[in-house]
């Protein structure tokens, strides 16, 4: 019996380089957001099996600056005394560049050595985020990942300059881009539909009216090696909806989804993660062209079909986050 791997890995290894593949996965497939107001929140945050945890000083807080400034106050707290999971698993929003509460965010919580992230809402622009990696390297040395929160029509007009934005300071990184077509205020169904409001677009069930922008978002965010992370489903309570706007979004190339509800996080990390049939069909891909590769040939067939070193570098992949999310892989004879 031969492993799919092993039968070629080391020829794939080298072809992966050549087109900037990554030979390894880190899973972050849900990004659950905990509101920072409430003590009962962050707790609970502790048991969450999400892939990421975003703790909220932004919108799931009260704009009044007496509690902007108590739930800073109470998460960097716990962020000092708490067995938190480790930073590459925490994140915190801070409030946009714009308001009075951000310089506060950044001074507060970035030193915290237990936040590996910073969500930034309201990026407009790759400007924007020189301002804040200023303000952040004035109170942290150490490296950190940025993700950017597309939310308007001129953050998508700079969609390109923003993801390929790289720090002047060379500690911070942006890892990801995600997509704000609504944003929440509380986890209610109250909502301030930003993006959708900035550009008239008028939200149906479909999301037929948002592929154009998820697209775009996807593009640019493989164009540079980030995460792309899809909107929120404010239909939280609709779980078969949930799932197949999951669906949609890994059609579409999203590695993950935010979450604002803990109901949410296993069924988004069930859906961004390959099915059966494609973890089947990526062991035999790699199998048979382990077989070619064993003959010197660069092409094989599998099931009337032709497949190539394109799709091997996908199947690869495939095998990859099944790997990573300890989901079976069958042997192939």
């Amino acid at each position: 019996m031969l492993s799919p791997s092993k039968l070629w890995l080391p020829k794939l290894r080298w072809s992966a380089r050549a087109l900037s593949t990554s030979a390894s996965v880190s899973l972050r497939r849900s990004y659950l957001y905990v509101p920072s107001s409430l003590d009962k929140m962050l707790n609970k945050s502790l048991v969450s099996n999400s892939d990421m945890l975003i703790y909220d000083l932004e919108d799931s807080v009260p704009p009044a600056p007496t509690d902007k400034a108590a739930a800073r106050s109470r998460l960097s707290a716990f962020l000092a005394n708490r067995d938190l999971p480790p930073p590459d698993r925490v994140a915190v929003r801070v409030n946009d560049l714009t308001t009075p509460f951000f310089l506060d965010d950044i001074a507060q919580i970035v030193a915290s050595q237990s936040v590996g992230s910073l969500v930034l809402p309201k990026v407009h622009s790759a400007e924007d985020l020189d301002r804040i990696s200023e303000a952040i390297h004035a109170v942290r040395g150490a490296p950190l990942g940025l993700v950017a929160s597309i939310e308007s029509a001129r953050a998508m007009f700079n969609l390109g300059s923003i993801a390929a934005w790289k720090s002047q300071s060379g500690q911070q990184t942006l890892k990801a881009i995600l997509f704000a077509a609504e944003d929440c205020e509380t986890l209610s169904q109250l909502l301030l539909v930003l993006y959708c409001a900035d550009t008239s677009i008028l939200r149906s069930p479909s999301r037929l009216e948002l592929l154009y922008t998820r697209s775009q978002i996807v593009i640019a965010a493989k164009t540079f090696g980030l995460e792309a992370i899809d909107m929120v489903c404010v239909n939280y309570k609709d779980t078969q909806y949930l799932e197949e706007e999951c669906k949609d979004g890994r059609r579409l190339g999203f590695t993950g989804k935010q979450a604002i509800h803990p109901a949410q996080v296993d069924i988004i990390q069930g859906a961004f993660v390959p099915t059966e049939q494609e973890i089947e069909r990526a062991a035999k891909i790699v199998h048979k062209m382990g077989q070619s590769h064993a003959l010197n040939r660069g092409a094989a067939g599998l099931e009337g079909e032709m497949i190539d070193m394109p799709m091997i570098l996908q199947a690869e992949k495939t095998l990859q986050i099944a790997r990573a999310a300890q989901l079976k892989i069958p042997e192939i004879e």
